[in-house]
């Protein structure tokens, strides 16, 4: 017996430990506060910056809910699992999968936001997923049913993906990718396919040069820089331009070797504070615009690298996944590591740092460094029918599947989950019982602004 069949008879033997059909059940923490989970998150952030974050997350229950996973992590913590534990992106709703340029400048599709990854349940991915598509649907008038089947079919497309994958060997798993065209060939009709090309188009604008042009000008002695545009991004005295040139050096030395001789031809130029996400609003994250030896630019995002809400919230180890045991942990580390894993291609640019608090410049944090809007762009739910955000939620749920399958106890979970739909309708039932919970969080998030308990400024 291989090691793979031998994982699988041990997910089936779970079934014994925890039924498929037992993750229909809603368990919550019985002193459950989201808003005070919040207001906890919130004094490790910029404080003028909290108001901003709470403003994003009153817009819609859909969007509150993608500003707590925090909240989600808390929730699960305590509910049944079937201990089996993955590389996990620790966040994977619906708008955190998307577009985004391989090294090659192909258009890819992938999960694209690992700051809270790390180890940890794989349910814990799956669930999140199934209940944002809930979400999502009602966000955009979808009736129950349909709202169900677009749940239902993200489960069905990790399961079902899984298991084609776990036939295939762990190299063919490893390159295993999704482009533009195969999003594309997912939806059968026309229109499907053309909601599909005008993302991609959009998403391939976004390019250095174009947002050179958008918020760049030049100085009357012919200097590039950024366009203050407050509070979206705005010039701060956070660190001066030699400091920059000491952090991005320690930057250069954590990416690839032909990317640090690529980056030590440029120079840091400018930089801004910028807001960026709904979760993530109020972490310190910076825009560095770079000019090269011939006067061409690159921006790159260096953002703040907090501890996943996986270790904090949902007690799972804090660790950096793949990284040799005696390997000091960092956050920002610990981004890139889940991001390389999870990702069929990555960033070549990703890298990380230690460096300043920024409006405390006695205190140290953790930063991951990336390119900022190289090709990235995403589907907006908002746009899809009932049909398209089924067909949606099934592809997100394979890439989904295509991401844990590099974790050395995937094959368990392909044994557990086995060929029926039970998993996939139980969690159908749950993420619509968490999608009631998700809107009471949002109701109850809006009382609490009104209260002066938290502040908020919308439309930012």
């Amino acid at each position: 017996m291989t090691s793979l069949e031998t994982a699988r008879a041990r997910g089936r033997e779970l079934r014994s430990s925890l039924r498929r059909a037992d993750h229909a059940t809603l368990r919550l923490p019985s002193d459950r506060d989201p808003i005070a989970l919040l207001e906890e998150q919130h004094r490790s952030r910029l404080p003028d910056l909290v108001p901003v974050r709470v403003g994003r997350m009153l817009q819609s229950p859909f969007t509150c809910y993608r500003g707590t996973a925090a909240v989600f992590a808390a929730d699960l913590a305590a509910a049944p699992v079937t201990g089996v534990h993955v590389v996990s992106c620790g966040d994977a709703h619906l708008s955190n999968l998307g577009f985004y340029a391989s090294p090659e400048r192909r258009l890819m599709f992938d999960l694209n936001d690992f700051d809270e990854g790390g180890v940890g349940p794989w349910e814990w991915d799956v669930k999140r997923l199934a209940a944002s598509l809930h979400l999502a649907g009602r966000d955009i008038g979808l009736g129950e049913a349909s709202c169900r089947d677009a749940a239902v079919a993200a489960v069905r497309g990790y399961r079902m993906g899984l298991q084609k994958l776990m036939d295939r060997s762990a190299i063919d798993r490893y390159f295993i990718q999704a482009d533009e065209d195969a999003v594309r060939r997912m939806g059968a009709r026309a229109e499907d396919r053309a909601l599909v090309r005008r993302a991609a188009k959009k998403a391939r604008g976004r390019t250095s040069d174009q947002v050179m042009s958008r918020i760049t000008t030049r100085t009357e002695h012919g200097a590039l820089r950024i366009v203050d545009q407050p509070p979206i991004a705005q010039h701060v005295p956070h660190a001066s331009i030699e400091e920059l040139e000491t952090l991005f050096a320690a930057y250069r030395r954590t990416v690839r070797e032909d990317v640090a001789v690529l980056l030590g031809q440029f120079r840091v130029v400018d930089y801004v504070l910028r807001i960026v996400g709904v979760g993530s609003v109020g972490t310190r994250c910076y825009i560095l615009l770079l000019e090269g030896p011939g006067g061409e630019t690159l921006f790159l995002q260096a953002k703040e690298a907090q501890p996943s809400v996986l270790s904090t919230y949902g007690g799972m180890p804090a660790a950096i996944p793949g990284a040799p045991a005696e390997t000091e942990h960092t956050e920002g580390h610990r981004v890139v590591a889940v991001q390389r894993i999870l990702q069929a291609q990555s960033d070549p640019f990703l890298g990380w740092i230690k460096g300043f608090a920024g409006d405390e410049r006695g205190r140290r944090v953790d930063y991951y460094w990336r390119q900022f809007r190289d090709m990235k762009g995403s589907i907006d739910p908002g746009a899809l029918d009932a049909t398209q955000l089924a067909l949606y939620g099934q592809a997100c749920g394979q890439l989904l599947a295509r991401a844990h399958s590099q974790s050395p106890e995937a094959g368990v979970v392909a044994g557990y989950l086995g060929g029926s739909e039970r998993f996939d309708a139980a969690v159908g039932r749950w993420a619509a019982a968490y999608a009631d919970v998700a809107e009471a969080d949002h109701v109850a998030l809006a009382a609490a602004v009104r209260k002066g308990r938290l502040p908020a400024l919308e439309g930012v």
